[in-house]
């Protein structure tokens, strides 16, 4: 053992002592892997993580599954320090923002190129992509929407919001993306996507908490959304129009406390994009999302649902993905409903069900109360179509 490895194992020993990242699990797992790696190993790709840590033969480009595992992670380093403190040598283990492997502060790390850095050309190349991106689904949202009068009647889910005085804002899980930008060595710059950030007000609480992360950091004005979005708008749109009724559209990056407050709220996305409202979602419900976004957490149950889209979309195979849908009050008064889905093909495949002339008999009659209502969806699909669904839980939520 290296002098210079003591201290990096000795703060090992003090986060595995502790308990905050379990006896077992892939987060335990995660951390051994990279702990493993010592303490001054290059980056992980996300590929080895992947193969590695979860036995999946990861594809050359992102693995969602992996970033959410490394946030977690990196959030339960954040907890264990805020509740343990700092060694007596102000030591302390962090996962730096794009770097797959544990550094100790204080300690003279070699320079390691950031896993996501990319040259200007692919660069220029995502942001490319993003703003294709939504021209196609802005071309897709104006070639399939129908008009209010075409529009079939609000179903017993939606008519409150028909019935209500307040305005209606639709929110769409966008996720916000920042860069980081180096005129001397412009092929440092790069776009990030941190989970941690959901938002301009998120990187400036960022920026001053955590300068020496988040102190190159810039506001480039930049989201992008989900595809299936799209479909998720085309259908639940017209029924919020009907009348006349003005409908306003904002991303969850973008949502205020004012808003939440004062208008009636319908989010459409991923559960991975809800932003500030997450805590609003599932504060009264009995579903949590669990150790990573592609899960959903049936309290009351005590029975989990993992999506399978992330493993098997690339190939013919069935697989399972699942999709929630609430309407409830929020403590202000305020009326919201989530069509939601894990993964995307769950989310294309939840506004036909929750827009029919006919829901599901148990999600009817609920509907028809006064009171919140919840209901997890199994929607199976095959490389991105939705091909069945099936009401798996239906129940009152406060």
């Amino acid at each position: 053992m290296t002098r210079e490895e003591q201290p990096f194992l000795a703060e090992l020993a003090r986060v595995r002592g502790s308990g905050v990242l379990g006896d077992s699990g892939r987060l335990r797992e995660l951390f051994d892997y990279l702990a493993g790696r010592g303490p001054g190993a290059p980056s992980a790709s996300q590929a080895d993580i992947a193969d590695s840590v979860f036995g999946q033969a990861a594809a050359d480009g992102d693995d969602a599954t992996v970033r959410v595992y490394v946030h977690r992670l990196r959030k339960r380093l954040d907890e264990f320090y805020a509740s343990a403190g700092e060694s007596p040598d102000r030591a302390r283990l962090t996962l730096p923002a794009g770097i797959y492997a544990l550094r100790l502060s204080g300690q003279a790390q070699p320079a390691v190129e950031p896993v996501q850095a990319a040259p200007d050309g692919r660069k220029r190349w995502l942001i490319g992509f993003a703003v294709a991106a939504a021209l196609v689904a802005t071309f897709l949202l104006g070639r399939a929407l129908p008009g209010s009068g075409d529009a079939p009647p609000a179903n017993a889910f939606w008519q409150p919001f028909l019935d209500s005085d307040r305005p209606i804002v639709v929110v769409v899980g966008d996720y916000y993306m920042f860069g980081e930008y180096y005129p001397l060595d412009p092929d440092r710059s790069r776009l990030i996507r941190d989970f941690r950030v959901n938002s301009p007000t998120d990187l400036a609480g960022l920026q001053d908490a955590e300068p020496e992360r988040y102190g190159d950091a810039e506001d480039v004005g930049l989201t992008y959304l989900p595809f299936s979005t799209a479909y998720g708008l085309r259908d639940i749109m017209p029924i919020l129009a009907r009348a006349g009724r003005d409908v306003t559209v904002v991303g969850a990056s973008e949502l205020s406390a004012d808003t939440i407050r004062n208008a009636n709220i319908v989010y459409v996305g991923l559960i991975s994009a809800l932003g500030s409202l997450e805590d609003t979602v599932f504060d009264g419900s009995a579903f949590a999302v669990g150790e990573s976004y592609d899960e959903l957490v049936d309290k009351a149950a005590r029975k989990s649902y993992i999506s399978d889209e992330a493993r098997r979309l690339a190939v013919p195979v069935f697989y399972r993905d699942y999709g929630y849908v609430a309407r409830f009050r929020a403590p202000g008064g305020s009326l919201v409903a989530v069509v939601a889905g894990v993964r995307e093909t769950a989310l294309r495949g939840l506004a036909p069900i929750v827009t029919g002339d006919e829901l599901p008999e148990q999600l009817e009659t609920l509907s028809r109360g006064d009171g919140g209502v919840e209901a997890l969806f199994q929607v199976t699909g095959q490389q991105g179509a939705d091909l069945s669904d099936r009401l798996l839980v239906a129940r009152a939520r406060r």
